[in-house]
Formats: C-alpha cells, sequence, structure tokens
C-alpha cells in the first residue's frame, strides 16, 4: 500500500495533494473512524503535534489511561475474540 503521499507523487506528480490522496484513498482520520478501524480519534494541539509535543503526549496519555481502562477486567479470551470479530467484518459491510 502506498501512502498519501506516495499516491500524490504518482497520480500528480507532487508529495503537495496528500490530503486529496488520502481522501481518495479513504485514509483520512473520519474514514477510518467511520469504517471502525480505529477507535477514536485523538486531536492534535493547534498547529500539530510537532508543534508541542508535551502536549499532544499528555493528550495521547489521557486517551490511552482511558482506553485501557475500559478493557480492565475483561476476560482475554472475550478480547480476543472482540479482536478477531472486528477485523473480520472490516470491508465485509459489518
Amino acid at each position: 500500500m502506498f501512502s498519501p503521499e506516495g499516491c500524490a507523487s504518482i497520480l500528480w506528480r507532487t508529495a503537495e495533494k496528500a490530503s486529496e490522496a488520502a481522501e481518495a484513498m479513504k485514509v483520512t482520520a473520519q474514514d477510518l473512524r467511520a469504517l471502525e478501524v480505529i477507535d477514536r480519534i485523538v486531536p492534535e494541539p493547534v498547529g500539530g503535534a510537532h508543534r508541542d509535543a508535551p502536549a499532544m503526549a499528555a493528550t495521547l496519555k489521557a486517551a490511552l489511561v482511558e482506553e485501557l481502562s475500559a478493557l480492565d477486567g475483561r476476560n482475554p479470551e472475550e478480547l480476543r475474540a472482540a479482536r478477531a470479530h472486528r477485523f473480520l467484518r472490516i470491508g465485509n459491510g459489518g
């Protein structure tokens, strides 16, 4: 699979159209959320994660703690079965 930048370079001969390629490839965060490939979208600080790494780290930590807490106490076999079911239905319309 190509990255959006690689796809844009092939289609338009410039990586500057990576956002258009990502939309066409259906790999934007919103697309992946709608397809249930990801659980949630973690917002970046204003200007992007690279501009405020400590704020991004704190946001990620809070999201990870919340997501892992939701799994606490669940049976490992149940978790494996749920994960398998989730990934088997991707691309099959549910």
